[in-house]
């Protein structure tokens, strides 16, 4: 961290100057967590949130380790070694499955307010562009890993999932089904799929935690946002880290974890779908299949598109999945506004809470079936998506006209500020 005020790492046991001067881990933690890392004082509730998708991956990863002990990867015996052997052998074996599969859906809960909260609150743009640039990567791979792992158990959705899913590459012209073959490994999801599955979902969670490493590395450069989306001035607009903000985020996590123990003890099959307690028929197909509820918004804007239109509608749907997704990379330059905080902006806030009405639409056209009315929903709101990013978001920013900023942390806290304070220096930072 840049700041001068940051306070230093004094060892004062031999002990601890003994291993600072070999391997200064102490040291890296004090100035990441600790006292050497001054914050914005102003931080609210949703910045809890970084912290708790942290929290998530290690409950992810620690569940998954002891749960790939026990499963059988083969077409034959995946389903029983998770409703049979893991479930009712293993020792606490249905808390192990039933926090993890639990776990991915409050994991991608928690990274949805977290991105909802960077759109708030401007958390893409300058200087912090690439903090947003490796935080939607992590989203990616959080993504690709979730539907892996939603495979494995090779219910009867998990298998028409894959089989739904995969099926959009064969759109791709020319090497389409090649693409699909190539995937698969074979013509319809069987043993070698689900190999390369749960391989891939074995490694990609220690992949996101290299990349939450550049996240991180990436946030200490330029120091945290806050709500106000004014830079810090001084001493005066930071506390240290530790103290104050690690018993707020304590406080979160505690929270948290009540909810999340609600779930899994009292509801844990609320979020799943009973068909995967269905052995994969490959000869019988599920009347409505679904993905996941964090799938949901992208599995409506894959199926908005139904007629052909120089392309088949079915590559303009993977297209424009994938799509909604990759034009996040673009977002820091596409909002051209000086303001960061939607506090502030307030055409940009309005903009913003269309924005999520739209995504929870596109969420319950996802999980519904595909009716006419559900389509039609589909494409309206798969088309304000992509017109709030490419075209409102530009408009709004070079036509609005933001509310006075306050000149300094310090005096929004205060509630000191008005509109004769603007200043130059305070729309710059």
């Amino acid at each position: 961290m840049s700041f001068p005020w940051a306070r230093h790492y004094e060892p004062k046991t031999p002990l601890t100057q003994w291993i600072d001067s070999r391997l200064p881990l102490p040291r890296f933690v004090y100035n990441a967590v600790g006292a050497g890392y001054p914050v914005p004082r102003n931080l609210n509730y949703f910045w809890n949130f970084g912290v708790l998708a942290g929290l998530c991956l290690v409950i992810q990863i620690v569940t998954g380790i002891v749960l790939a002990m026990h499963f059988h990867t083969s077409a034959v015996g995946a389903f029983e070694s998770v409703n049979g052997g893991i479930m009712r052998d293993v020792n606490a074996g249905w808390f192990l499955r039933f926090a993890h599969a639990n776990g991915a859906s409050m994991f991608l809960l928690v990274v949805y307010i977290h991105i909802f909260r960077g759109l708030y609150y401007g958390s893409y743009k300058a200087p912090r562009e690439m903090i947003w640039l490796i935080g939607v990567v992590i989203f990616l791979l959080i993504m690709a890993t979730a539907f892996m792992g939603y495979v494995l158990p090779w219910g009867q959705m998990s298998f028409w999932g894959a089989q739904v899913i995969t099926g959009f590459f064969s759109a791709i012209p020319v090497v389409g089904e090649w693409v699909r073959v190539w995937l698969l490994g074979g013509y319809a999801p069987d043993d070698a799929a689900l190999n390369r599955f749960f391989s891939l979902h074995y490694l990609l969670p220690f992949v996101i935690a290299g990349a939450v490493i550049l996240h991180i590395w990436a946030l200490h450069i330029p120091g945290s946002g806050n709500p106000t989306g004014v830079e810090v001035k001084g001493e005066q607009d930071t506390v240290p880290f530790h103290p104050y903000y690690t018993a707020k985020d304590g406080f979160g996590v505690g929270v948290f974890l009540i909810l999340f123990s609600t779930l899994i003890f009292f509801f844990p099959d609320y979020l799943g779908h009973p068909d995967n307690y269905i052995p994969a028929n490959p000869l019988s197909t599920p009347a409505h299949i679904v993905p996941e509820w964090y799938f949901w918004p992208f599995y409506a804007i894959l199926r908005a598109f139904t007629a052909d239109f120089i392309l088949p509608a079915k590559l303009w749907g993977v297209v424009a999945m994938f799509g909604s997704i990759i034009l996040l990379f673009f977002l820091p330059w596409l909002d051209k506004s000086p303001v960061r905080s939607a506090n502030f902006r307030p055409g940009y806030r309005i903009a913003f809470w269309i924005l999520v009405l739209d995504v929870l639409v596109l969420g319950y056209c996802g999980g519904s079936a595909a009716t006419p009315g559900v389509v039609i929903a589909s494409q309206l709101c798969a088309a304000y998506y992509f017109a709030h990013f490419l075209i409102v978001v530009p408009i709004i920013s070079r036509l609005e006209r933001p509310k006075p900023l306050p000149n300094s942390i310090t005096e929004a806290v205060l509630g000191d500020h008005g509109g004769s304070r603007m200043t130059e220096t305070a729309l710059r930072a």
